[in-house]
């Protein structure tokens, strides 16, 4: 990055006409001159994006490899992401979500925030215009005559500040970075509120298939009960017996009460993303006559360059680091002195009647050059503070990419061993359950204890609670990897916001600006139709 002096000798020699010239005899006239010459000249450093950790180049992902069963299918943003789970119910609470949730409102709010401050920036680079107009009637006295009189007065003013030095410019193209950046925060709070939407149903769906295991569970198990006390009052078993049974069932009835509780907080949870209250909001729970239309997406591809282009916050984390940079040549711009042309023009005189007389016509014309000599070192403090943020936003855009790559590497390595622990824990359901039905069957033939029935039935019913647990964190990590590589988000969908200096400097022309996406169609993203690496 380029280093800057604070002694005017050290600036190059472009950037210093009016300075250079301080003994000239024609000083306003060799003022505005060379700052007409020098318009469109901004100061600081021009952006280069922040370096990227070494493995971003690398072919493809650590975890990533030829373990995947299907092909994959890329996210693709005009088919939503959460499609590929095959719920249509699951689909039509994702769009209510995206059209209510009050979290997706305020990140749009802030989005728009930043527009309009992009608006306040640029305002800059245009004169500003007023106007004024009074009259009066009044009384007074000279040369001891009273006199009774009135007057007139109206005039429009104008002033203009010229961009010389780029503090404006520098100014806008910041706001302009930080708008870029809180777009891809509403992008990312999008790729968030759908991601919990989906974890949440998913979980919910899988407390109904543990809710229907329990039920399963409790039946059997009050066979078994009635089979004890039958065998009680035959004199085959004993009391014990009997009272284990009583145990087992009520234990299993209590567990199934406790998946129900929590399905209960996870509606509540999902009724607060779509904007409602829990009061307003059910699901009915899955039946085998409408069973859960849910199925496992194949994992979507991606490489470490491309993970640099997909997500949200990524690209926010680097438009934020641009607009660090922008900032110091802010700062750097209070070197620099500052230059106002000014004009007025009107009307003033005597009467009310009259307020468009040649005679009472009146003009003025002006400049103002002023520039600061000694601040006890206030403007390098700011420099220095501005290079501070730059270096701790690219620190930031750093960290953020780490994370980034953890992410995927976590997921696509939580999906490949939880596809090998399932294929061993259905081995285990399927043995349980085959032990079971032996067991039943030796407690009947009088040939085994009912210790030996319940402690079967426990590990049957342990392992099915299991498998359907790995089955949720493997929805859970195949969800978190989609949102880990942007979930069909890209920086090319990054809004171009001009600033109206670009008809005027040397940066590259930016397409007109994006409108705020509209909330009510789930799969749309912020229109653009440049990536801030062309920047």
């Amino acid at each position: 990055m380029p280093s800057f002096d604070h002694d005017h000798d050290r600036f190059p020699r472009r950037e210093r006409p009016a300075l250079a010239r301080r003994r000239s005899p024609k000083l306003p006239l060799t003022a505005l001159c060379a700052a007409l010459l020098m318009a469109g000249c901004a100061v600081g450093p021009d952006y280069q994006p922040p370096p990227v950790p070494s493995g971003a180049s690398q072919g493809a992902f650590k975890e990533d490899g030829p373990w995947r069963p299907a092909a994959p299918k890329a996210a693709d943003a005009e088919s939503p992401w959460w499609s590929q789970f095959g719920d249509p119910q699951l689909d039509a609470l994702v769009a209510q979500a995206m059209t209510a949730s009050p979290t997706l409102a305020q990140a749009s709010a802030t989005y728009r925030q930043a527009q309009a401050l992009v608006d306040g920036a640029s305002a800059g680079f245009f004169p500003t215009v007023g106007a004024s107009a009074s009259g009066g009637r009044g009384r007074s006295k000279s040369n001891g005559t009273s006199v009774l009189g009135d007057t007139h007065a109206w005039s429009l003013q104008a002033a203009w500040e010229p961009d010389f030095f780029g503090k404006v410019s520098r100014g806008a193209e910041a706001a302009a970075d930080s708008a870029q950046a809180s777009a891809a925060d509403l992008a990312a709070a999008r790729l968030t509120l759908q991601a919990a939407v989906v974890n949440d149903y998913i979980q919910l769906r899988l407390d109904d298939r543990q809710k229907a295991l329990y039920a399963r569970t409790v039946a059997g198990y009050r066979d078994s009960l009635r089979l004890a006390q039958a065998q009680y009052r035959a004199g085959t078993a004993l009391r014990s017996d009997v009272a284990l049974a009583e145990s087992n069932l009520a234990s299993a009835e209590a567990q199934a009460i406790d998946i129900d509780l929590t399905r209960r907080q996870l509606e509540h949870a999902l009724a607060v993303l779509l904007g409602r209250t829990p009061g307003e909001f059910s699901l009915p729970p899955l039946t085998e006559e409408a069973p859960s239309a849910l199925a496992l997406p194949v994992t979507p591809p991606g490489l470490p360059s491309q993970l640099l282009e997909r997500r949200p916050d990524i690209a926010g984390a680097e438009r934020r680091v641009a607009a660090a940079n922008a900032q110091i040549g802010v700062a750097t711009a209070a070197y620099y002195p500052d230059f106002t042309l000014s004009a007025s023009g009107g009307f003033s005189g005597a009467g009310l009647t009259a307020w468009a007389r040649t005679p009472d016509k009146v003009w003025a014309l002006g400049f103002a050059l002023a520039a600061s000599i000694y601040d006890g070192g206030a403007r390098s403090a700011k420099v220095a503070q501005a290079r501070a943020a730059f270096d701790g936003a690219a620190a930031g855009y750093r960290q953020t990419v780490l994370a980034a790559f953890q992410d995927v590497e976590d997921n696509l390595a939580a999906l490949r061993e939880l596809a090998r622990e399932r294929e061993a824990q259905n081995r285990a359901v399927t043995a349980a359950r085959d032990s079971l039905r032996v067991v039943l069957s030796q407690y009947r033939a009088g040939t085994a204890n009912y210790t030996t029935v319940v402690t079967t039935q426990a590990l049957a019913l342990t392992a099915e609670r299991s498998a359907l647990q790995l089955e949720g964190r493997q929805y859970a990590a195949s969800v978190a990897l989609v949102k880990a590589l942007g979930g069909g988000w890209g920086t090319g969908q990054l809004p171009a916001i001009p600033h109206a200096s670009d008809a005027a400097d040397a940066t590259p022309a930016r397409a007109p600006a994006a409108t705020p996406p509209a909330a009510s169609t789930p799969s749309a993203e912020i229109a653009a139709s440049a990536s801030p690496a062309t920047r």
